[in-house]
């Protein structure tokens, strides 16, 4: 799951692109809009959560860290600390492409240069104090008060398990110990860990789902949200698609978000009972681009959603290449944007995706819970 595609000699030259990649969505179908699915919830604000695997990991992360106000809590499984990608280390000045550190430091997908991690953790927290200094984020001390789940596997080879490591100091230097658990598994790749669905346990391939007799969708629901009833059988009929295009410009390509994304709503939701929010973020080429919809549909959350009254929002990103060259400023993979391909206030509340899905919890919730 790199940034990246390998080769990429590409790289060490601008490169000239004859257009912007934007794929191409028919619109023979009209699809129902957020708003109108949602329009019976009762989204209970006080129990928003989010979670995610590698880029949606690093994602879900800053979208804690920024709204942390009023986000309870995060699992992340192979992800990084905040505003990783902008640290400068010894390497960075001999890559023009502005990918060292994300594709050397904070996770191991440079194919040129050996993995130079784990990334320094004071450049973190010095970003996070003066974020919220300038009023771009939530003030941190609103962690104190969250749960955080972490997963690492010792095979990683994507986001090393020492990564995972300086994530987890990041967040005990603002939430008691007690509130983080930190998971570490011996034979997992890099992939969404599932009980009994997908690739072999070491096996990280598309489209990143293995099985490895353990339930990361249902371990972090139940550190997140406390106690939960057993998981039952999803409602393939309770898993929605929606339009995004009413929450990001979609003339700007550098957004890169996809045209629809989904939503599982159980019925009892549907039916007026009060309902708690996860947030729910792919990793790369896990998205609709590259005709995967497991993450949506075999990730493990939905059969806990059934059980416990919980809406789980499904985001979906899109790739996107810039017209002027494959350099930081692309995203031919469909990542969420951690590193900055989509403008230099991604990890802030005015982020392009940051914004979106904003948008979207607050349009789910007839507020603005998030701003």
């Amino acid at each position: 799951m790199d940034l990246y595609p390998k080769p990429w000699l590409k790289r060490l030259a601008p490169v000239m692109l004859s257009s912007v990649f934007v794929p191409h969505y028919s619109a023979a179908a009209p699809i129902p809009t957020l708003a109108t699915l949602t329009k019976p919830l009762k989204i209970d604000t006080r129990a928003i959560t989010v979670s995610g695997l590698s880029s949606g990991a690093f994602m879900a992360l800053q979208l804690h860290v920024i709204f942390s106000k009023t986000i309870k809590g995060a699992g992340l499984v192979a992800g990084g600390p905040y505003r990783c990608a902008e640290g400068v280390y010894q390497g960075s000045a001999l890559d023009f492409s502005g990918l060292y550190t994300p594709t050397t430091v904070c996770t191991n997908t440079h194919p040129l240069y050996p993995f130079a991690g784990p990334p320094e953790l004071d450049y973190s927290l010095r970003e996070t104090q003066l974020m919220a200094a300038k009023g771009l984020i939530d003030a941190p001390e609103h962690l104190a008060q969250a749960k955080v789940w972490l997963f690492s596997g010792a095979k990683d080879q994507t986001v090393p398990a020492s990564v995972m490591e300086v994530t987890a100091q990041y967040y005990q230097h603002f939430i008691n110990d007690q509130n983080i658990e930190h998971l570490r598994h011996p034979h997992a790749e890099h992939a969404m860990i599932t009980d009994t669905v997908g690739h072999a346990c070491d096996i990280s391939k598309s489209p990143y789902i293995s099985q490895c007799g353990f339930d990361a969708a249902g371990e972090l629901l139940a550190f997140l949200l406390g106690d939960l009833k057993p998981k039952v059988m999803a409602d393939p009929e309770s898993l929605y698609t929606f339009s995004q295009l009413a929450y990001f410009n979609n003339r700007d390509p550098s957004t890169s978000l996809h045209p629809q994304a989904h939503i599982y709503i159980p019925q009892a939701c549907l039916a007026g009972e009060p309902c708690r929010l996860h947030i729910a973020l792919h990793g790369c080429q896990q998205s609709e681009d590259f005709n995967h919809r497991a993450f949506f549909e075999q990730a493990g959350y939905n059969e806990w959603a059934e059980a416990n009254n919980i809406v789980v929002l499904y985001p979906q990103t899109r790739a996107w290449k810039s017209t002027l060259w494959m350099g930081a400023m692309s995203n031919p993979k469909g990542c969420w944007d951690w590193w900055g391909y989509s403008g230099g206030d991604y990890a802030t509340k005015h982020g392009k995706q940051v914004r979106a899905i904003a948008s979207m919890v607050n349009s789910m919730a007839r507020s603005k819970v998030l701003q």
